[in-house]
């Protein structure tokens, strides 16, 4: 089936685009942004995030929660990390690729946009995140995309493949931690070769870790549907990344989890702009007997 594009109303916003192929939906809007507001079946729950105080709205002076995947610029700082999005966008549709560029923030004289291409057939989508710098002197960033999940699911990260003892002496990535990272925290599981984390909504305290993988991955089950995020990490050919090395970060609160990528720290002139691809698919009939190595090596690890 051909992938088919259309201007509709969603979530409060008059002017929103739907990708779809019949399998899967997307929602893009041009009110805010840039964003992507909404992934999954068609006719079924999304898979990402509808704040509700903040659907529908724009023009708000401060950066609003709302939901769904964003372009922020790392490391994270205040307040040009927060700069609102809150403006409409510029959305273009051509041939079987939707692109959505906001306005040059004036807190950090950044553009960023967002590309999204569906597959003509089942649920692969190739999304391209861009951040050009418009200023008059260089500046250094990196690319930091961020897929807000809806509320109740699993988180599911890999780590680098293992070794023993003593044939591999050489550490193989970073787990680094924040100031609020409780590793006691429940909705933590360490296995050794994946790390979980639990979104509840009654549990409102935030935690937040991150790590290094050459083929980054993380995924999210949400009842029996799982949303998978692929980045090529390696393809920095060793440029250092941010956050004392971090390619994956995940942090959730009460509201929701994030599924974090990052690329590597980029130099950019005035003009330069740098790009930054992850890959989403969507999974259904998903269902884990327990959470294990073996389990998450049978049921996750072959969707990746």
């Amino acid at each position: 089936m051909a992938v088919t594009f259309e201007k509709v109303a969603w979530g409060g916003w008059p002017n929103c685009y739907r990708i779809a192929n019949g399998t899967v939906e997307l929602i893009v809007t041009a009110d805010i942004g840039p964003r992507v507001m909404r992934y999954g079946y068609v006719g079924g729950p999304n898979m990402f995030l509808e704040h509700a105080p903040s659907m529908g709205n724009s023009g708000e002076a401060e950066f609003q929660l709302r939901g769904g995947h964003r372009l922020w610029a790392a490391p994270e700082h205040m307040p040009g990390t927060y700069a609102p999005d809150n403006s409409p966008v510029n959305v273009r549709i051509q041939n079987d690729v939707l692109d959505a560029t906001g306005p040059v923030e004036e807190t950090t004289g950044l553009q960023k946009q967002i590309v999204v291409k569906l597959d003509p057939e089942g649920t692969k989508v190739e999304v391209r995140h861009r951040i050009r710098n418009m200023k008059q002197w260089a500046v250094e960033v990196s690319p930091w995309a961020l897929t807000m999940m809806a509320p109740g699911g699993l988180a599911i990260t890999g780590f680098p493949p293992r070794g023993t003892h003593p044939e591999k002496l050489a550490p193989t990535n970073p787990l680094v931690m924040w100031a609020f990272t409780d590793l006691s925290d429940k909705r933590w599981t360490f296995l050794e070769k994946y790390l979980l984390l639990r979104q509840d909504p009654a549990v409102a305290r935030p935690q937040k870790i991150g790590h290094y993988n050459p083929k980054t991955w993380a995924a999210y089950l949400l009842g029996s549907d799982l949303f998978v995020k692929r980045y090529d990490a390696a393809a920095a050919n060793g440029k250092p990344f941010p956050d004392m090395g971090c390619s994956f970060e995940t942090f959730t609160n009460g509201d929701t989890l994030e599924l974090e990528t990052l690329g590597p720290l980029t130099k950019l002139a005035s003009g330069d702009n740098l790009k930054h691809v992850e890959f989403w698919s969507l999974h259904s009939g998903v269902n884990l007997a327990e959470i294990t190595d073996a389990e998450l090596d049978r049921v996750v690890l072959p969707l990746i």
